[in-house]
């Protein structure tokens, strides 16, 4: 049932405190930058928001009903569909007040969430949207506003760079309630930094391209670096990058890397980047093993060269094998995502996948739950553009945010059923990475009807790689 109501026109209070509610659902176990930056952008501007991180604490019922505005962050899939549940405890608990969803996944959905749960929508830079809608809704303008969609209009993401405050982390749960690193004895609260917005790149899955298109803007390196030091000062000892490619400006990261690394030596980094990146600028990579880079995340998602061909992913199966040398000769381990079931992927595929991962030591490198990744294809998407996909897309089945399609041999999706519930039962039953792997390879060759090599999986030949207690990377 829609839960949307028409927006009233008349001016709207919303300086005092509590009058605008920033709510995050889920960022991967991350304290979340997208309630840091607009509360410290709102600030600035004079107002008080409250925030609420739903992952870690409760949204109490004295916060909606005091909330005029609601602004829902969602910047992913799984925070989509958190964030509806709270638009729908708001409509029922105080159904007059404004509800904003803004992100990647807000704008990819701006039509079904206008229809269902949303009087406004705002993707790309949030900050000034954000404010500029504030403002419309004190004067009790019911006209356009620039860079946010309404049931009325719907405007192109905003793109338009805007001031940089350094986050403003105060009213966030503490660092010690997000993901921590585990290296060795080493374990430590995670903290987490951008260093840049958007991507250069034009990967057809990617959720960033329908909103960037192949833009990125850089996060001022003054901003980075103070918001990465109070974080160390709050308990961190690691700090995540969480941009979508971190080189997409290497000098820029180097130099945030350099100023902390020089005021907190003890304090390591991971970073995401593309294969691509790891080749063409592996020259830095002794630096960035020196300045603290322990592990780097990387979209490998298939080792089939015609997926990656698909997807225009930028790189082959020899391109990854490369890769990984480099990182191993710098010490930085590397930890693939992955996609490995789409149109395009056999049987014989995945086989190939989980050798390659046995192959080069990477069973500790890969979460089991990557194994099980299946692709969505949101609203919007770029693969959408390819006259091919109308051979395998189906309906768009906008309550799951997703177009639907099923692959031509049945067995590779119920491969996908089987390797899904055995991550999720290898969670919830504390399996190590070895059994796990063992379990999901013995799935791959009884669905192809064949016999798995004789001989059991090798087992860790080097110290376990670093990781972060929340297993999801995209």
């Amino acid at each position: 049932m829609a839960l949307t109501k028409q927006p009233p026109t008349m001016a709207v209070e919303l300086a005092e405190p509590g009058a605008i509610l920033l709510v995050s659902c889920y960022e991967l176990g991350r304290q979340p930058l997208n309630l840091a930056f607009p509360l410290a952008y709102l600030r600035e501007a004079g107002y008080a928001p409250t925030v609420v991180d739903t992952a870690v604490n409760a949204l109490t019922s004295a916060q909606i009903e005091q909330a005029r505005l609601v602004a829902i962050s969602v910047p992913m899939h799984t925070a989509l569909r958190l964030g509806l549940q709270v638009a729908e405890q708001v409509r029922l608990l105080n159904p007059d007040a404004h509800i904003c969803f803004y992100g990647l996944y807000a704008w990819l959905n701006a039509d079904y969430l206008l229809r269902q749960a949303a009087d406004y929508v705002i993707g790309g830079e949030f900050e000034a949207p954000l404010l500029r809608l504030i403002e419309s809704l004190e004067q009790g303008q019911s006209g356009a506003v620039d860079g946010v969609s309404s049931r009325e209009q719907r405007v192109e993401p905003s793109l338009e760079r805007v001031s940089f405050f350094a986050p403003d982390r105060a009213d966030l749960p503490d660092m010690q309630d997000y993901a921590w690193l585990i290296d060795g004895e080493r374990n430590v609260p995670a903290g987490y930094a951008e260093a840049t917005r958007g991507c250069h790149h034009l990967c057809r899955h990617c959720p960033v391209v329908p909103i960037y298109n192949g833009r990125f803007f850089a996060v001022p390196r003054t901003v980075v670096i103070d918001d990465i030091r109070r974080q160390v000062e709050g308990g961190a000892g690691h700090i995540t990058f969480g941009d979508p490619d971190a080189l997409n400006g290497p000098t820029h990261l180097l130099r945030i890397m350099r100023a902390v690394h020089d005021e907190y030596p003890e304090v390591t980094f991971d970073i995401t980047t593309r294969i691509e990146h790891i080749i063409e600028h592996r020259e830095i990579f002794p630096e960035l093993a020196e300045l603290g880079c322990i592990f780097i995340i990387s979209a490998v998602e298939s080792v089939s060269n015609l997926v990656l061909e698909k997807i225009d992913k930028g790189h082959t199966k020899s391109d990854i094998v490369e890769a990984l040398g480099i990182c191993n000769a710098a010490g930085i381990a590397l930890r693939p995502s992955l996609l490995p079931f789409t149109p395009w992927t056999t049987l014989a595929d995945y086989i190939e996948l989980v050798e390659f991962i046995e192959t080069h030591d990477l069973i500790e490198n890969v979460d089991p739950v990557h194994l099980s990744i299946r692709l969505l294809v949101p609203p919007g998407s770029a693969l959408l553009d390819q006259p091919e996909t109308a051979d395998w897309i189906g309906p768009l089945d906008e309550a799951s945010f997703t177009y639907s399609w099923t692959h031509a041999d049945p067995r590779v999706d119920a491969l996908q059923r089987t390797v899904a519930q055995l991550a999720e039962t290898a969670a919830e039953q504390e399996w190590d990475a070895f059994t796990t792997f063992d379990a999901i390879r013995a799935a791959a060759y009884e669905a192809s009807g064949s016999t798995p090599p004789i001989g059991a999986t090798r087992r860790r030949s080097r110290k376990a790689p670093p990781r972060l207690t929340e297993s999801w990377f995209c």
